[in-house]
């Protein structure tokens, strides 16, 4: 990826919201993937919706509780510093007013307005930075082809998707940057697109070196993900942390049910503490957490949604220096909570998120024992009590910086936090000081 943009502050995100929102919602199907009863060998199965009874339920598609400054509102609140809206699925229908098709929000549904641009200005006004999903497949789109019960396998199968003449592919791809022009002219400035569908059609059919010079002259600063393949500038995993962690700027795109849209039979919602132990995880090893929300039919975000928003934001205001910024993962301590590490004009700080409750110490190994300053709780005056211990053989060597374990006492009032985060500041790596018991 050698794109001439940006991504510094797309790196120090760490926590954005993705909203998955279109006309299943009013039937409480899962966007797109209800008319395909789901994908092959993918969790959870789906009850397929028969292809025409779907595309038909965009004209009773009517979110009039649909509020924008609401939604800005709570999405800023949760501390996202981005957020990425659906404004077209792989069903075709577009949530944005597009001169290309009828099949939008703005002409098909009885709303009958722009409620991208609606949701971009208030997000923008509450100081979010915005992002747009756009689908490269269109299974509305007669020139894609549109899907059909009899040319779509149910559930879906990755490859089996519809060929077309060279001609007709043409057709939807001048079609698809129709759209994508009009996105990224007509609402201001767009700081991450995001593409999906890449696994319908070959990179070379999708021309995304093209795709990304489109994007590169409409909007020199926006990010794209690596799903403009082989020219995105950051990583996308989905659902679950990777084992190993992507090379670059990356973000994980996760749920909060089994679900992207708003399904109301959808299976038990992730608490609170599992979703920042997610949070905790992903910002510790350099990258963001991007948590989907799906609203429902008549356009409000779920009280089980904007609960959790809620939470994540008060436990982001509390700790926001251990996940705004530029961190990594310290590869060289051991610890058995996640570790992150952070240069700051103040110091090193290296933070242990207690996604699990610290009972009464944490331990740190490997840890420059002599090197270290202070150990407190991030958002909170209150210092810890430690102890560090050099290594043996390292102070059998003579080495002048040894490291060891640093033993942190957690008095309880700290252990009954919500995921409580310790900072531990080192000193500059030239200035270690006689071995200290802090108390």
């Amino acid at each position: 990826m050698s794109n001439d943009v940006n991504t510094d502050w797309f790196a120090s995100a760490g926590f954005g919201v993705f909203i998955h929102f279109g006309h299943a919602a009013h039937r409480g199907w899962e966007l797109s993937w209800q008319m395909t009863g789901g994908v092959e060998g993918q969790h959870p199965p789906r009850e397929p919706v028969a292809c025409d009874e779907y595309f038909a339920n965009a004209a009773e598609f009517d979110p009039q509780d649909f509020d924008a400054v609401e939604w800005a509102r709570i999405i800023a609140d949760s501390g996202a510093a981005y957020a990425v809206f659906t404004a077209k699925h792989h069903d075709g229908f577009a949530m944005f007013d597009t001169r290309l098709s009828d099949y939008s929000i703005a002409k098909t549904s009885p709303f009958g307005r722009d409620l991208t641009a609606e949701l971009v200005a208030a997000l923008r006004e509450a100081g979010v930075r915005i992002g747009l999903y756009l689908s490269l497949p269109d299974w509305y789109h007669a020139e894609y082809p549109r899907m059909t019960d009899e040319t779509v396998t149910k559930p879906y199968r990755i490859g089996s998707y519809q060929r077309v003449s060279e001609a007709q592919w043409k057709r939807y791809r001048a079609f698809f940057i129709g759209q994508l022009t009009e996105l990224l002219t007509n609402y201001g400035v767009v700081d991450v697109l995001w593409l999906d569908g890449e696994f319908e059609h070959t990179p070379e059919e999708w021309d995304f070196a093209e795709i990304r010079r489109l994007v590169a002259s409409l909007q020199p600063g926006c990010v794209v993900n690596d799903r403009c393949v082989g020219f995105g500038d950051f990583a996308t995993p989905e659902q679950q942390i990777p084992e190993r962690v992507p090379a670059g700027p990356w973000e994980i795109c996760m749920t909060m049910t089994d679900s992207w849209g708003w399904v109301p039979d959808d299976g038990p919602w992730k608490s609170t503490p599992s979703i920042l132990a997610t949070l905790a995880e992903t910002v510790s090893s350099g990258g963001n957490l991007l948590l989907n929300v799906g609203p429902r039919g008549d356009g409000r975000i779920p009280e089980e949604a904007a609960s959790r928003l809620d939470d994540i934001g008060q436990w982001i205001r509390r700790n926001a220096s251990a996940v705004y910024g530029s961190i990594s993962r310290p590869a060289d301590l051991r610890a058995p909570l996640p570790l992150g590490r952070k240069i700051d004009s103040d110091g090193e700080h290296v933070f242990v998120y207690c996604t699990l409750r610290p009972w009464d110490s944490i331990t740190v190994s490997n840890i420059p024992v002599r090197r270290i300053e202070s150990v407190h709780v991030v958002g909170d005056s209150r210092t810890l009590d430690f102890v560090g211990i050099a290594s043996l053989p390292e102070v059998h060597a003579g080495k002048a910086d040894p490291r060891g374990e640093l033993v942190i006492t957690i008095p309880p009032d700290v252990a009954d936090l919500l995921a409580p985060v310790i900072d531990i500041v080192l000193r500059d790596e030239q200035s270690p000081t006689p071995l200290t018991t802090h108390g």
